[in-house]
């Protein structure tokens, strides 16, 4: 099964590599498939952001994400 995990980013570097956070973890993406600006939500999967998201769909998303994590912690 493939996942593909919301991040926003947070800075655009030389070369369409983007630095993203994932809420407690940042990490430098690819951006060449998609189209986008500091501030605003993309999927990252494999190192690469996939497509971007809204504010609202990346926020829900990635709680979404969190809630699954805590359930499976228990």
């Amino acid at each position: 099964m493939c996942v593909a995990v919301p991040a926003e980013v947070i800075e655009i570097k030389e070369g369409n590599i983007g630095v993203v956070d994932y809420g407690e973890l940042r990490q430098e993406v690819r951006l060449d498939l998609v189209d986008v600006k500091v501030g605003e939500f993309v999927l990252v999967h494999v190192g690469f952001a996939i497509q971007r998201l809204s504010r609202e769909e990346g926020l829900e998303t990635r709680e979404l994400f969190r809630e699954v994590f805590t359930a499976m912690e228990n």
